[in-house]
């Protein structure tokens, strides 16, 4: 439903320029992503006894595909246990996002924080799963630029996060 206050139009054009945005980063990367791939196989490099990879902060063509669904439902409330499409907690937001990249992620925080493969902070990328607190009880997107895309909690609406707003993180995880 389109609104016609000022601000109201002000956060249309900034969610279109943002899920534009994060469409055109995933279209650039898409063509170099198997290149990219963390954890791929058959790499002719390293030694006999394997070699370690390491995760770079490269967004997966997964990540961004989620970010971007998730960036259409800014704005709509809040709901503990929610699964859209009229409300949303964290996780359930986070599901349906990846669901829309072909990722089936589990139903709460606490098992989303195992699935996916582990990422080290330095190499968080937009797009990626971030859980907070050692119980792994919140979890959101990262949007890149120090913001969460996130279901934050009652009376706040859907939408981006500072990294210094949030609790410590716990987990990261790529798809």
């Amino acid at each position: 439903m389109a609104t016609s206050n000022a601000n109201g139009i002000r956060s249309s054009h900034l969610r279109r320029a943002f899920v534009a945005g994060a469409l055109t980063v995933c279209a650039l990367a898409l063509p170099a992503a198997p290149a990219m791939a963390v954890g791929s196989e058959g790499s002719s490099s390293g030694s006999a006894g394997g070699s370690s990879v390491i995760p770079l902060p490269i967004s997966s063509p997964a990540g961004l595909i989620a970010l971007s669904a998730a960036t259409t439902q800014t704005g709509k409330p809040y709901l503990w246990g929610g699964t859209g499409p009229n409300a949303w907690d964290c996780s359930g937001l986070t599901q349906w996002a990846f669901r829309q990249a072909g990722i089936r992620l589990p139903r709460v925080s606490q098992d989303q924080a195992w699935a996916g493969t582990p990422i080290p902070f330095a190499a968080m990328a937009p797009g990626d799963i971030v859980t907070f607190r050692p119980e792994n009880d919140h979890v959101g997107i990262y949007a890149g630029f120090g913001q969460v895309f996130n279901a934050y909690g009652a009376g706040v609406p859907i939408g981006l996060t500072p990294l210094s707003e949030l609790p410590p993180i716990n987990q990261i995880r790529r798809f």
